[in-house]
């Protein structure tokens, strides 16, 4: 053990430094609000109640936040109307486009029900009740127990809970870690299959300032869509059906048409994806000097090869408008990550944190003989980790990131798998591939995979690289290009009617001649670089990770008693609370709280498609024709918030003191992309569309004010009137 005095004196310089979150720093679960968190809400302006916020007892705010795909959306209206992003739809809105009708482009307004969209692979699910089970799930497992047998006993308790409580009944049970396993929270879900399009803007308004504004403040970006939940005629959930109705929700969002003022307390509900607060610095340093770098570039690539061909040519923009959205998204975050967690020298902050945990670990015996190994564990396996994991990330960004190559690994495990010979599930494969090609260029393709295999070989080359592509190379001259054409000229894969009957078929001949497919054996060259050099590491090492994260958290909030933890994101409903407010990022910049309609004509840019303006809307904003929706000639466009969200926060309303909905979560400014791994009070940003810039898109722009006679609308101090009966 170190000298005594020494860790007394390097305890006491390093006391300030702290673990507990920021007053409103944070994702919460819902049934965390009761005592110190409910107080601290509501002495933010928080009118509302605990049980207001969530309840099994009665109708609460819960019963209106719906998960949808990935995202969050929330219930609007008595008859199932639901608002959730543009970016969010986007890819349904895509499925009903063509060149013919470009829905992307000029937008689509239900102008009744009949007229409404079905989407038949789009599922959403409310949530109806979470539960504390962690002193069921851990029951009688010691601190010590190995880590092995205590994930079967975790697995077999878990298994036995969710049967007990889904029975015969329609829902569905999830249960989830938080703390890295120190605690567990079983979550009863009800999943509704008949989800319908009502409207959406055109992108000139969904997506305005596309990537140049992505992660950006100011911004104008209109970006909603709607849609309604149907059920049944007897309110349960149904696959679509012309006989279902509108489902009625226990609880929707009465709409504040005053919306908010600076300063006023904002909620964020919703559905965060992943955070990683409590990472060690190892893994930060990891993050921000090796493996964004490498995936800026990779993606840098596939950005420049997208755009080069989807601006030529209209039928690829819509092919590919949702994958370019999706891989330049994550692109620019990365970027904007960096950049913050570089500038507040998060590598050395972490550090220091650790400093004061081991001091504080070494002070005492016993803790010494608990958790005196667990840094120095972190050291070493994260060192062993980096290679495996760079070599994982170009597999997966740069080789299975070519649509062809995806294609070839979705073959490869229905050849690998059991039931391949069973007839369901060679029509499930077809079916799937129908879909692959509904959104396929093969040039296109071709030109990303030369591009993305010289970018492998590149970065990984020597044993990372499989044999075959080596070989191929050689083989035409030297030329990835060359090989390229050849390869995708004799593939079965590129030959959607002959690829079909082949999956189709039960014969043992077609399964050998698509094993033998050379697209097949090159995607199975890379699955063996896979097994061979990354999972023997990164797979095997994953339960010892998750040991010491779990006693390392376990380590801390004993550390700090008196403290308040948040769990990081794991796509459980959370809560997050902050004001309306504005920031002052950068020396001599100062992020105004509010952005309006103005700016939107002072950005447009007839040139460039991301700053497209629409006739009607500057004629609108001309005769200043904001119906009840505008403020002084004044058309709100967008506010910023100090809620501390993440993906998957999207679409999730944001919610007044109150109760009533004044925004829709959309995005965070550029230098909060850090706020995953740490969140600065100061500067961290969520993004928001005001909901009455919403309502007169929908109203005096789309024609569409019958859906507004759906919703609530209430001044500020009426009273909200959402329970349903």
């Amino acid at each position: 053990m170190i000298d005594k005095l020494r860790i007394a004196v390097l305890a006491a310089a390093l006391q300030v430094i702290v673990f507990r979150a920021m007053a409103d720093e944070g994702m919460w679960l819902p049934i965390s609000l009761h005592g110190a968190l409910e107080n601290d809400m509501q002495r933010m302006g928080m009118k509302l109640s605990a049980e207001d916020i969530y309840s099994i007892n009665r109708s609460s705010l819960k019963d209106a936040i719906v998960n949808f795909g990935g995202c969050t959306a929330s219930m609007i209206s008595p008859d199932g109307l639901m608002l959730t992003n543009h970016h969010c739809g986007y890819s349904y809105i895509q499925s009903h486009s063509s060149v013919e009708n470009d829905l992307l482009t000029g937008g689509f307004w239900a102008m009744s029900r009949e007229e409404e969209l079905p989407n038949p692979s789009l599922k959403v699910y409310f949530i109806r009740q979470i539960d504390d089970v962690t002193h069921i799930v851990l029951k009688d497992i010691g601190e010590d127990e190995k880590e092995p047998v205590r994930q079967k006993l975790i697995s077999k308790r878990i298994d036995s809970l969710a049967a007990a409580v889904k029975g015969g009944s329609h829902y569905d049970v999830m249960i989830r870690p938080f703390f890295h396993g120190n605690e567990y929270y079983q979550f009863i879900i009800e999943t509704f299959y008949d989800v319908r399009l009502v409207g959406a803007p055109p992108s000139s308004i969904g997506k305005f300032g596309g990537d140049t504004d992505n992660w950006m403040w100011p911004r104008h970006t209109g970006d909603f869509a709607l849609f309604r939940i149907y059920a049944g005629p007897d309110g349960k959930p149904a696959p679509y059906h012309k006989d279902n109705v509108p489902y009625r929700p226990e609880h929707y969002l009465p709409i504040n048409l005053d919306g908010a003022k600076p300063g006023d307390f904002t909620m964020v509900f919703g559905f965060p994806g992943r955070t990683a607060r409590y990472l060690v610095s190892p893994s930060v340093d990891f993050l921000v000097n090796k493996l964004n770098p490498h995936r800026i570039a990779i993606r840098e690539a596939k950005i420049r090869t997208l755009e080069a061909a989807m601006s030529t040519n209209d039928t690829i923009r819509i092919q590919y408008a949702a994958k370019h959205a999706r891989v330049s998204n994550a692109y620019k975050k990365w970027i904007g990550e960096n950049m913050g967690l570089k500038r507040y020298n998060a590598v050395q902050r972490k550090i220091e944190e650790e400093k004061a945990f081991e001091a504080w670990v070494a002070a005492d015996e016993t803790r010494w003989e608990r958790f005196g190994s667990l840094m120095p564990q972190f050291r070493k396996l994260y060192a062993k980790r980096e290679q495996p994991a760079l070599l994982e990330t170009y597999l997966n960004e740069a080789v299975f990131g070519v649509d062809i190559m995806h294609l070839a690994l979705s073959i490869q495990r229905f050849i690998d798998q059991k039931d391949r010979s069973d007839q369901a599930a060679r029509e499930k494969m077809a079916a799937s591939i129908d879909n692959f090609f509904k959104d396929f260029n093969a040039d296109l393709d071709r030109r990303l995979f030369v591009e993305m295999m010289s970018i492998y070989l590149e970065n990984m080359p020597g044993e990372s690289a499989p044999a075959a592509l080596k070989r191929g190379a050689d083989e035409n001259g030297g030329s990835l290009e060359a090989f390229s054409v050849h390869l995708y000229a004799s593939s079965l894969l590129l030959q959607k009617d002959a690829l079909k009957k082949a999956i189709l078929s039960s014969r043992r001949e077609d399964m050998k001649k698509l094993a033998a497919d050379p697209l097949v054996k090159l995607c199975g060259d890379f699955m063996h670089i896979a097994a061979k050099q990354t999972q023997p590491v990164l797979y095997q090492s994953e339960s010892a990770l998750e040991e010491l994260y779990r006693k390392y958290l376990q380590a801390v909030r004993e550390m700090h008693p008196d403290s308040v933890f948040y769990p990081d994101a794991n796509g459980a409903m959370r809560i997050a609370y902050g004001s309306l407010e504005g920031s002052a990022p950068w020396d001599g910049m100062k992020y105004l709280p509010f952005t309006t309609l103005q700016g939107v004509m002072q950005k447009e840019d007839p040139s460039n498609p991301e700053f497209f303006v629409e006739e009607k809307l500057k004629r609108l904003y001309e005769a200043k024709d904001y119906g009840d929706y505008g403020r002084n000639d004044t058309m709100y466009v967008c506010f910023l918030a100090s809620n501390h969200t993440t993906g998957g926060n999207s679409g999730s309303p944001v919610i007044d003191g109150e109760g009533r909905l004044i925004g829709l979560n959309f995005d965070r400014t550029w230098e909060s992309t850090m706020s995953d791994v740490m969140y600065n009070r100061e500067i961290c940003r969520n993004i928001s569309v005001d909901v009455r810039y919403i309502l007169f898109i929908i109203d005096k722009f789309a024609g569409a004010g019958y859906l507004i006679d759906e919703m609530t609308l209430v001044r500020r101090h009426e009273p909200a009137g959402v329970e349903v009966d």
